[in-house]
């Protein structure tokens, strides 16, 4: 038995898809159905329905807030995971300017429930995915972030997932849990939420709304499509070494206003659709990762060029919503 938290959100659902022919173990998606999660993202998947006389799958939903300890001490003695997968976060930055009260409890008090429920009921691994936001911002210039860069957060979220990355470390040190932690660069590709950059400027295109646009677009970002991800967490998974660190990273990278042209460009939209508003508090300039050492130690590198990556992504707003 795995679990899966934020299984039903973006990067969660997706790995959920990914593995789950991937392993003979029953999976627990962990969600507390924020507006970030859909069920829809696990479509087609089969799940498991008690005393209904349908078939079984082998994925059960567990619909559980991380913060409140009992109902994670409950999931831990009812299903005894050999293993957790933890993607649940707060993760839209705006967010956790205007309120960081749910990053607090959901990326610190939430992980730090799932840490002390590993060790009461002892996994085999505990997979901590976390975010290359930790680091901070880069120059122009700078080197990318290795998993040796010092933590320096600008933003209430990226503070909040420092601290959670920090007691992962913390209960391995302390209790000898085995941990594993990935921080990754910006992801894109199907059942991302529409707030995010790249979704909400392929459906504002698509609908000839305007395209906001922090400052004048010249943030860097270094992208990786979902599915190369997931890859790479399922390649540390299997094996990757206990108690470590590794960046993941799309070799990819990209500023704002280039990418929105590219996508403009693809869908065949205006240049007019671009409105450039005021530019948001702590906002990085450039983020990109170092990806030599899960290269050199999982021989992994990511599969899918920016275009092909956006090109699918495309496809699944389009067409193939579920």
């Amino acid at each position: 038995m795995i679990f899966v938290t934020g299984g039903a959100g973006f990067i969660g659902s997706n790995f959920v898809h990914f593995i789950k022919d991937k392993i003979d173990e029953e999976i627990v998606v962990i969600d507390k159905m924020t507006y970030a999660a859909d069920m829809i993202n696990l479509y087609p998947l089969r799940f498991n329905r008690e005393n209904t006389g349908e078939e079984k799958g082998n994925i059960t939903h567990e619909r559980v807030d991380l913060s409140d300890y009992e109902e994670v001490r409950r999931l831990f003695k009812q299903y005894k995971p050999s293993a957790v997968f933890h993607f649940a976060a707060e993760s839209h930055v705006d967010n956790s300017i205007k309120d960081v009260t749910p990053f607090l409890a959901t990326n610190i008090i939430g992980t730090t429930n799932l840490l002390r429920c590993s060790v009461d009921e002892p996994v085999n691994v505990f997979h901590h995915i976390s975010t290359d936001e930790v680091y901070g911002a880069l120059g122009e210039y700078d080197t990318p972030f290795t998993e040796k860069t010092a933590y320096d957060p600008q933003n209430p979220y990226s503070a909040s997932k420092a601290s959670s990355d920090h007691f992962v470390m913390a209960y391995k040190n302390t209790f000898d849990l085995p941990v594993k932690i990935t921080n990754c660069s910006n992801n894109y590709g199907p059942r991302q939420n529409k707030e995010k950059l790249i979704p909400k400027t392929i459906d504002n295109i698509i609908n000839n709304r305007k395209i906001p646009l922090y400052g004048l677009g010249e943030n860097i970002r270094d992208w990786i499509y979902v599915e190369d991800h997931c890859e790479a967490i399922y390649e540390v998974y299997k094996h990757g070494q206990m108690g470590e660190k590794y960046n993941i990273g799309g070799e990819c990278e990209i500023k704002n206003i280039d990418l929105v042209h590219k996508l403009i460009g693809i869908l065949g939209g205006s240049e007019d659709l671009i409105e450039y508003v005021d530019d948001r508090p702590g906002h990085d300039l450039r983020y990109a990762i170092n990806n030599a050492k899960i290269a050199s130690e999982l021989n992994w590198k990511p599969k899918h060029t920016l275009e092909q990556g956006l090109e699918k992504t495309i496809k699944w707003y389009r067409n193939d919503r579920i």
